[in-house]
This record gives C-alpha cells, sequence and structure tokens, in this order.
C-alpha cells in the first residue's frame, strides 16, 4: 500500500497551489522562486513515493482505444445520465483537478475528456495515487464511458497508469500563460496552456502540407540544395558567416536557394523544380522579420513572371480554401479577399497614383533625386540612381498602402540582378513582388537566362560593393558557367511562408507562427 503521510505533511492535498478549481473565487497569486522550489520538491517526494511502491513514473509505452476527440465524437449523441459498458482507453495531460482527482481533466493533441475517479469505480489499490497526482501529469486512463447528469461526457475510470510525473507547475488556469516573453521563449509551456499556439502551428503545417501536394499535383519536382554556400547569392541580404576547419574557408548560411535551383533547371532535371526551404538573414527582427525562415522558390521552364503570377494567385487561394474553407481571411480590421485575379499594377504607376510623380518621365538620376527629396523620401548616397530613387520613394510611400492582393510589377533593372530586362523599357525588368497587407510575400522573375547580360549585372552588383552596398550582389562565376551551357526561359517564384500563415491565420507577430522564434540569449 502507498505511504501518504509525509506528502501530505509537506505539502496538504487540495491546496490551491496543486489543484484548480473552477469555482474558485479569485486566481492565485503567481508563485515566486521559492514557492516553485518548495512546490518541484514537493513533487520529488511524490516521485520518490511512487518508487517506493513500485510504480515507474516514466514508463516507456502506453495503449490507446481511442483519442480525445475521437471519443467526443463517437459518443457525441449518448443521452445525459446515461452510461455505457463499453470500456475504452486514451492518455493525456491533466490541466484540471477538483475535489483530490475525484474529477480530472485529461488533455491530448486532440481535446478534453473528464475522467471520473470514484473509489466504487476505481480499482482499490489505486485509491492512494489519486493524492499523489498533480495538475501537469500525464495519465493513462482506463474505464467506461457516461455522460455526467450535467452533460459532461466522462471517462469512469477503473485502472489509472502515470505516464510522467510533473515537477513543475502549470500556470494559474484562470489568467493562462499571458506573458509573452515567457510564451515565445518556452514554447512548450505555451503549447499545454493556449489552444489559439496550438490551432496556429497544426495550421501552418497543414497549410504547407497542402502547398507541397498542390506543387506535386502540377508535377513539379522537391529538390533540395546546400545551406552552406561559399558565396551568399540570390537574394539582397547580409548573411550569417562561419567556418569550416577542415576545408579552411569561410562559408555562409544560404540567404535563398535560388542560384542552386536553376543550376537543376540548367541541367533538365525537371521541368519545374522547387524546395520550401529554411534561409537565414543576419539583420533586424521584428514583428515580420525572423532570422530564419521558411520560404518556397519554384522554377518552371518555358514560363515568364505572367505565368508565376497565376501560379502565386492560384497556390495561396487554393491554400486557403482546401485548409480554411474559405478564401475571403480576416487580418486585424481587414477582410482579405484572396479569390479570383489579383490587382495588378506597375511600381511607377502604383507611385504615380499616391504621389503625383511619374518616374517614367524622368530622364535622369538627378531628376529622380529631387524627386524622391520632393517627396520627403531621403536616399542613400550610395545607392541613388533613378532605379534606387523609385523604389525608395514605393517602399516609403506605398508598400503600407496595399492591404488587398496586389502584384507590384516592372520594377527597376539596378535593383533586380537576376531579372530579364523588361521587353518594352530598358530600364526596367520583368518583376513582381506580391502584397498583401502592406507585406511582401512572393517575389518572381522572369528569370535571366543571358549569361552575357548576367555577368554585366554581378559586374555592376560588384561594384556597388565596393561602393559600400553589403546587401549587393556577389559575383559567382560559377553561376555564369551554369548560364552558359544554356537555361531555357525559366519564371521563378519565392514566397515567405511565415508571413503567408501570418495572413492565413490572423496572426500579428511572426514569432506567433514560428514554433521557436530566435530570441536574445538571456543573461
Amino acid at each position: 500500500m502507498l505511504q501518504l503521510g509525509y506528502v501530505a505533511r509537506l505539502y496538504p492535498i487540495g491546496s490551491p497551489r496543486m489543484t484548480s478549481s473552477p469555482s474558485a473565487p479569485s486566481p492565485a497569486p503567481a508563485p515566486n522562486a521559492a514557492d516553485a522550489n518548495y512546490i518541484k520538491q514537493n513533487r520529488l517526494a511524490k516521485v520518490q513515493q511512487l518508487h517506493e511502491a513500485g510504480i515507474n513514473p516514466y514508463p516507456y509505452t502506453f495503449t490507446t482505444t481511442h483519442t480525445c476527440q475521437g471519443l467526443q465524437t463517437q459518443y457525441a449523441t449518448l443521452p445525459t445520465g446515461e452510461e455505457t459498458t463499453n470500456v475504452v482507453s486514451l492518455a493525456g495531460r491533466v490541466v484540471a483537478m477538483r475535489n483530490t482527482g475525484l474529477f480530472m481533466d485529461v488533455q491530448d493533441a486532440t481535446g478534453k475528456v473528464q475522467a471520473f475517479c470514484h473509489k466504487e469505480s476505481l480499482n482499490p489499490e489505486q485509491l492512494p495515487l489519486l493524492k499523489l497526482l498533480d495538475v501537469g501529469d500525464w495519465l493513462g486512463i482506463e474505464g467506461t464511458v457516461r455522460r455526467t447528469p450535467r452533460g459532461e461526457l466522462s471517462v469512469r475510470v477503473n485502472t489509472l497508469t502515470v505516464l510522467s510525473k510533473s515537477l513543475a507547475p502549470l500556470p494559474e488556469k484562470y489568467h493562462g500563460l499571458t506573458d509573452v516573453e515567457v510564451r515565445y521563449r518556452q514554447r512548450y509551456l505555451d503549447l499545454v496552456m493556449n489552444e489559439t499556439t496550438r490551432n496556429t502551428l497544426r495550421t501552418r503545417s497543414q497549410l504547407i502540407a497542402c502547398l507541397r501536394r498542390l506543387l506535386d499535383e502540377r508535377g513539379y519536382l522537391e529538390v533540395e540544395t546546400p545551406m552552406l554556400h561559399s558565396i551568399a547569392g540570390g537574394a539582397a541580404a547580409k548573411p550569417f558567416k562561419t567556418h569550416h576547419n577542415s576545408l579552411d574557408c569561410d562559408l555562409y548560411l544560404r540567404i535563398a536557394p535560388e542560384l542552386h535551383l536553376k543550376r537543376l533547371m540548367v541541367g533538365g532535371l525537371a521541368q519545374g523544380v522547387y524546395e520550401i526551404n529554411r534561409c537565414f538573414r543576419n539583420e533586424g527582427i521584428s514583428t515580420r522579420h525572423n532570422p530564419e525562415f521558411t520560404s518556397l522558390e519554384v522554377y518552371v521552364a518555358l514560363a515568364d513572371y505572367n505565368d508565376m503570377m497565376l501560379l502565386t494567385e492560384s497556390l495561396v487561394a487554393t491554400m486557403a480554401s482546401q485548409v480554411l474553407g474559405t478564401t475571403s481571411v480576416v487580418f486585424g480590421e481587414h477582410t482579405l479577399e484572396l479569390g479570383g485575379q489579383w490587382k495588378r499594377a506597375s511600381m511607377a504607376q502604383l507611385v504615380h497614383e499616391l504621389t503625383g510623380i511619374d518616374f517614367l518621365t524622368l530622364t535622369s538620376d538627378e531628376q529622380a533625386q529631387a524627386a524622391a527629396q520632393q517627396c520627403g523620401v531621403h536616399v542613400d548616397k550610395k545607392a541613388n540612381t533613378w532605379g534606387h530613387c523609385l523604389t525608395a520613394v514605393f517602399e516609403d510611400k506605398v508598400e503600407a498602402t496595399l492591404i488587398q492582393p496586389t502584384h507590384v510589377t516592372d520594377f527597376p533593372k539596378v535593383v533586380s540582378p537576376l531579372a530579364k530586362t523588361h521587353r518594352s523599357d530598358a530600364r526596367l525588368v520583368e518583376r513582381f513582388e506580391t502584397y498583401i497587407n502592406g507585406w511582401e510575400i512572393a517575389n518572381a522573375f522572369s528569370e535571366l537566362t543571358d549569361p552575357q547580360d548576367q555577368l554585366e549585372r554581378f559586374t555592376a552588383q560588384s561594384a556597388e560593393r565596393d561602393g559600400g552596398n553589403d546587401e549587393a550582389h556577389a559575383m559567382d562565376m560559377d553561376y555564369i558557367n551554369a548560364l552558359e551551357i544554356g537555361l531555357p526561359p525559366t519564371g521563378g517564384m519565392g514566397m515567405g511562408l511565415d508571413r503567408l500563415v501570418m495572413v492565413l491565420t490572423n496572426s500579428p507577430s511572426i514569432r506567433d507562427v514560428i514554433a521557436f522564434p530566435t530570441l536574445k540569449p538571456r543573461l
């Protein structure tokens, strides 16, 4: 028989620190360090008593017949007050305990079910076990299904199995885990306490699975490319730098997989290739930026940027429809319509509409600089050409206004070293960025396939780097060599999946949709 005297003296059963009750008049104060240590010592004493009773508090396995939601679904029509003779088993964490364990709410990944541990049904040898249980413990329960007179589906427990004894208390349930800093640093605790967090991360997983399925159905081939690059290329961004000891060379965590994916297209690996990839950029952190992030990059032979617009619209609308059940999603105060054809407008056109300045009529860098100054937009002296000025005014004056899905087309060539020159204006390229809720969601090109043109662009970018623009693209002669083998007409698109999930789940911070966001270490 279990001996409970020591535990009962150390921490009286029924204390507010050990159990929670729905009828509690006010929340208990947050425990200080001494309280937390006291609770841990109490629970360690219970672990010892379990061992002494021949019970392993951390067993190897447990067999279930149902999940919590599966049980709720199967017995949804069980009338109030009725009980079955059907024996079921399930497992989950104790998230609430009442009457010293007579009633417990057990929660698994799918939902919650009440466990009813009455002395008339519970194995008599296990009755003392109830006093060794706490909120936070993982339990396996086996018993018959009943619906209480109050209408709650329950399991009348015959047998209890301790699956993991929790040594640390969960947050007080009435307030939940509201400290944002703790939520991000201790995501495991956030997931236990916050259904919204669980739903957001599950939805993210479902959206990416749907995206992969849609691309596979088009016949595109999923591939993997290196995360360690000898040259940081494929985007304008600051890389993380490391050193490989055996090779005695510096390497960079990839800022984009673009150039490696296009090498595969040169080789004719498939009609289309894609990678759902992790990228790393050594830049600022904000509600929309995390140093490591997830993106989609897809490349399709014999396509251009018009085809990639259609692909982008189709992927996003179908993901929303199949996972969320609608193409109309709410983000903050806006309802965003993701179905149908999205608005298309050139960068110069949008700037003209909002500022009254038509950059396409300006013929010199000096005129463009004066126009930017007229708009109150600062332009870096290291990058102050006509194209840089147009881009700066767009980013400052237009971006935030693009709430409904919009493809912004026809970027200046000087800021787009990997895109083909526009068919009707040599100052521009065939590139678009897709904006939703004022955020860039996707970036796409008619890919530059002319190796001589690409070499000239890289050379110009190198000059910018020498002038102090550390985000200008580095020279990559191996990529030039690949283009000389021959890249067919190709459309390419990159999509920021973290930001897209933010939009589709109404999440205001990128940290809400990344399970383990990057945080500054605590000293």
